[in-house]
């Protein structure tokens, strides 16, 4: 179980096997579990087919990104209740992004690969739950340890919940549109994250002690109560499996566009570059996000809730740059949009350092609007021509997220230290590390991802769905009919009779 696991399907397996339809794939939604190395019809799903699965799981980043948004104030209540000092909040951090380190390598991982998708979500749903109802005890003992052990919970359910919708959204669909797919759904939970914090401050805590706790510990237990219906609702959803013998299918009939060779998982240098991208990355976005308000206070001399008003209107950018990427990614190509978007994290997170006054806020401002499409962007591109491994690439890809408990303490020390303009060093070394990945896609792997944006695999032609088995039988037909031999290399390049 876990990292080393070997329960990846071979290519030669999947010649031996029966390959199902799309629409075999549609009607199997509701099987209790599903073999990773077994074909389901779901590489070759249309843009109508993945529609509803897509949107399911999108309403899920809302209401997840919604929840995450509130948990947030919550915390905060918590930690002025208490008294927590800065260096306390740097631990609720490690307990948060810690739990990240552990569950996808391998509960998480396992999970996915076991029982697949629909599984998982349930599981992160139901973890999540159970570490929501551990506030409410932590909260009536007024106890540090139980906040952390509650958070760490809270992170292991978050965690399985990445594990699973991440790649669920990038796989399920047309190849081509992967990217577009899940910049779009992410765009959502960046609303959900915007929405939260106002609806709590105007509504839920309007008018409250700030010592009080009784207010939260309800507020836990609505959404404890929540995300287990939610669990229920995913449990009797139309949310079809995609395995990797599927995404190892969809490889190589890709393979005359993108070069794809299978290859062990120790070779996939791509994926391991985007995991080290992706752990500075997110460890810089989460430094650059917990230390604003006192760089605002610091830089243009404004009280903490100016800061915070300041914040919101970066959390604002960011959901709009999420979906200006996604806009973008459909009249270009998704490499491009990441290399545009790092160059701008770059050039105002060095800004924010030397500006001073309102300036510097808003350059810091500007830096939350360009984070905005990279990890999404970051987490297609690594697991792109992955085939076979894409699951185990996956949750690799969603570890890496413990870099967000390195970071802010590292910013928070260079900041006691120093000064907060200075210790923005930190957050752009991260970005420096993050940005060196667009430049690799852009010269060592634009072939690759070229091709896999080309593809056609999921779009209808007169014969059918391109990648099908059955537009293979009728396009096989249609060759013997006319008495030709040769094999057809089409839009999807691939040998369609060794298929």
């Amino acid at each position: 179980m876990g990292i080393f696991s070997q329960d990846e399907p071979e290519v030669s397996e999947l010649y031996d096997q029966r390959r199902p339809s799309n629409v075999e794939a549609m009607n199997a939604q509701h099987r209790k579990s599903v073999s990773n190395k077994g074909l389901t019809g779901a590489s070759a799903l249309t843009v109508r087919q993945s529609i509803l699965p897509i949107s399911l799981v999108t309403i899920l980043f809302f209401l997840w990104g919604f929840a995450y948004g509130l948990l947030d104030v919550l915390n905060a209540k918590f930690q002025n209740s208490l008294n927590i000092t800065a260096a306390k909040a740097g631990g609720l951090q490690g307990a948060y992004f810690g739990a990240y380190l552990i569950g996808p390598p391998t509960y998480s991982g396992f999970i996915v690969r076991k029982f697949g998708y629909r599984w998982t979500f349930i599981t992160g749903l139901c973890i999540y739950g159970v570490g929501a109802l551990m506030f409410w005890p932590s909260a009536v003992y007024r106890s540090f340890g139980g906040f952390c052990g509650s958070l760490f919970i809270v992170g292991s359910g978050l965690s399985t919940l990445e594990t699973s919708a991440n790649p669920f959204i990038a796989t399920c669909g047309p190849p081509r549109l992967s990217e577009f797919r899940l910049e779009l759904s992410q765009s959502f939970q960046a609303i959900g994250s915007v929405m939260a914090p106002l609806l709590a401050s105007r509504v839920f805590f309007k008018n409250t002690d700030p010592t009080d706790l009784s207010n939260v510990q309800w507020t836990y237990l609505g959404i404890a109560a929540f995300v287990f219906l939610l669990a229920v609702v995913f449990f009797f959803s139309p949310i079809p499996e995609v395995t990797d013998a599927d995404m190892a299918l969809q490889a190589e009939q890709c393979a005359g566009l993108t070069g794809y060779v299978d290859k062990p998982m120790r070779k996939q240098y791509k994926l391991f570059f985007g995991v080290a991208a992706q752990f500075c990355y997110v460890g810089a976005q989460v430094g650059v996000a917990s230390q604003f308000i006192k760089y605002s206070v610091e830089s243009a001399k404004i009280s903490d809730a100016a800061g915070s008003d300041r914040y919101a209107i970066g959390q604002g950018l960011f959901a709009i740059g999420r979906f200006a990427a996604a806009g973008l990614m459909m009249v270009t190509k998704p490499r491009w949009v990441l290399m545009i978007f790092m160059t701008g994290v770059m050039i105002f997170i060095a800004a924010a350092m030397g500006a001073e006054g309102e300036a510097g806020v808003a350059m810091l401002t500007i830096v939350l609007f360009f984070e905005s499409c990279v990890f999404p962007t970051i987490f297609t591109l690594a697991i792109r021509g992955l085939g076979r491994h894409t699951k185990r690439g996956s949750s690799w890809v969603v570890a890496s997220v413990c870099g967000g408990a390195l970071f802010p303490s590292l910013t928070g020390l260079v900041a006691d230290h120093q000064t907060y303009h200075i210790a923005m060093c930190v957050p752009l070394v991260g970005f420096f590390v993050a940005f060196a990945f667009p430049i690799y896609l852009n010269t060592v792997c634009a072939r690759e991802l070229d091709g896999f944006r080309d593809t056609k695999i999921g779009y209808t032609d007169a014969d059918g769905t391109i990648g099908d088995v059955r537009h293979e039988e009728v396009r096989r037909a249609s060759v013997q009919h006319n008495g030709e031999d040769e094999v057809e290399k089409g839009v999807f390049g691939y040998d369609a009779k060794a298929l």
